[in-house]
């Protein structure tokens, strides 16, 4: 049974302290002219039903792409987990996606895979996965899920815990691989914003 297109809502994950990035707000950071955010909005936006942010400062600013801004639903930056509760309690189709703020490139089928995988395996999770130098590495923040695991997340996140693999390894998870680790490149840092701008510049 394949996922369909519009039963999917996507969410940008641009809620983070953006600590190693010197305390900035890492999605408005201009790439090629656009904020890191909006290349991941434009990106994600062909591949989903409806698309929503999920920011914690500088609301009007991620306001003005045009889409829902929703805030972490707990307090203190506690990290991607508060971001995919956050895109949970608004999703109004049964499958949520996420991608962070400051991965313009990822792949253009990242959606449609997820999608497939999930549907083949009967999972509840599908996470994306890179094989490089280190063996597999898993993407756990390109992440599709199933809009009932909001009771689960819920409870997890209320009992204190904040780790993403955790709560993921409660339920029935698939990763797939993809080629193209670049793709999954991600400016944490103004070098790697920097290295990034330089590798689109070749």
């Amino acid at each position: 049974m394949a996922i369909a297109r519009d039963d999917i809502t996507g969410l940008i994950l641009a809620g983070g302290r953006g600590s190693r990035m010197g305390g900035v707000d890492k999605g408005l950071q201009s790439h090629r002219g656009l904020p890191l955010a909006l290349h991941a909005l434009m990106r994600l936006a062909p591949q989903v039903g409806e698309v929503m942010i999920n920011a914690n400062r500088n609301l009007g600013a991620y306001d003005s792409f045009g889409v829902p801004v929703w805030p972490d639903a707990l307090p203190d930056y506690p990290g991607p987990l508060a971001g995919f509760l956050a895109g949970l309690e608004h999703c109004e189709t049964g499958h949520l996606v996420t991608v962070p703020c400051d991965t313009p490139d990822f792949p253009t089928d990242l959606v449609a895979r997820l999608a497939e995988a999930m549907a083949s395996n009967d999972a509840e999770i599908a996470m994306a996965a890179t094989s490089g130098p280190e063996g597999v590495q898993v993407q756990p923040v390109f992440c599709l899920m199933k809009s009932t695991l909001i009771e689960s997340l819920v409870r997890f996140t209320q009992s204190g815990q904040r780790k993403i693999d955790r709560w993921t390894a409660q339920h029935r998870c698939v990763e797939v691989l993809f080629d193209d680790a670049q793709a999954f490149f991600n400016a944490n840092t103004a070098d790697e914003l920097r290295q990034l701008q330089q590798r689109h510049e070749r």
